[in-house]
């Protein structure tokens, strides 16, 4: 079973969420700073948010 997990990268700004770990084959950029992470079989096993201390809450 794959657990989930999230860690900050203070000086690169980014925030990572995995919720597995397999190996990463592909990506789609989904906005300029989001990126989700794709397994072989297309399906989202993580997402990556750069410049995440400068995001606003709507």
């Amino acid at each position: 079973m794959n657990k989930i997990h999230m860690e900050y990268f203070e000086k690169n700004d980014v925030l990572h969420w995995a919720i597995s770990d397999e190996f990463e084959a592909g990506s789609v950029e989904l906005s300029p700073s989001i990126t989700a992470e794709l397994n072989n079989s297309g399906e989202l096993i993580g997402i990556e948010i750069l410049n995440v201390s400068t995001k606003k809450e709507d």
